[in-house]
């Protein structure tokens, strides 16, 4: 007889048990208790993001979300730099990642009406969804008015560089052949990269809380998040 239905039944059985524990868990919290929990949690995770990145450094000094030249620049690099424009290049590169990092103070006033705007509907699906389902939400609530807010920011830096009218020079001249797929202007471009990495550290702090909820010193934290695992 094969062992293999045998341990497939198994490996059901036991992350049936497993699903069926947590469900248990979570029908033992109260709703304000997931609320709570939840609610702490989101702004544990927000507010580390923003600490991390709206700093000096923040951005130009994490791989994870450092700001790179976009494609077509990188593409251009060797004949800007045959034409004396090297070193504005690692300029341009400092100067978006110095623009990101003074929009992203910003956002910390959007995520926490995101955060108090949170319904029973958005707690429950919070709990139950993926390992990132705390950036998903803040994501889909804050995105698009983050942007709104971003972009002036952004833009009164960049401006100060010379290459940002090569940067849209090129990219629109990359549209017109279809080859652009990147922000048509450099505010735009850096708008969405810090975005992208606001989202991105916010989801590491999301992860960590998940990973051990009790070391966020946080009882509720704990409580709501440890009935998960």
């Amino acid at each position: 007889m094969s062992l293999r239905p045998l341990a497939n039944g198994l490996v059901l059985s036991l992350s049936f048990l497993a699903s069926t524990a947590i469900a248990a868990s979570l029908s033992d919290l109260s709703n304000q208790d997931a609320s709570s929990g939840l609610k702490a949690a989101l702004e544990r995770g927000s507010n580390a993001a923003v600490a991390r990145l709206g700093v000096e450094n923040g951005f130009l000094n994490n791989e994870k979300v450092k700001i790179q030249l976009p494609s077509i620049l990188e593409q251009a690099r060797p004949i800007l730099k045959m034409t004396g424009k090297g070193k504005q290049l690692d300029e341009l590169v400092v100067s978006m990642n110095r623009a990101a990092e003074a929009a992203v103070p910003m956002a910390k006033p959007l995520l926490v009406n995101a955060v108090k705007s949170m319904t029973l509907t958005d707690a429950k699906q919070i709990l139950t969804g993926g390992e990132t389902s705390v950036t998903d939400f803040f994501r889909q609530k804050t995105s698009a008015e983050l942007a709104v807010k971003f972009l002036p920011i952004v833009k009164k830096i960049t401006d100060r560089s010379n290459l940002s009218a090569t940067y849209n020079g090129a990219m629109a001249q990359a549209s017109k052949l279809g080859l652009g797929s990147e922000q048509a202007t450099v505010e735009g471009y850096v708008t969405q990269k810090a975005l992208d990495g606001l989202y991105t550290i916010i989801a590491e702090e999301e992860k960590a809380i998940r990973k051990d909820p009790i070391g966020t010193g946080s009882k509720i934290i704990g409580k709501v998040f440890g009935a998960l695992n």
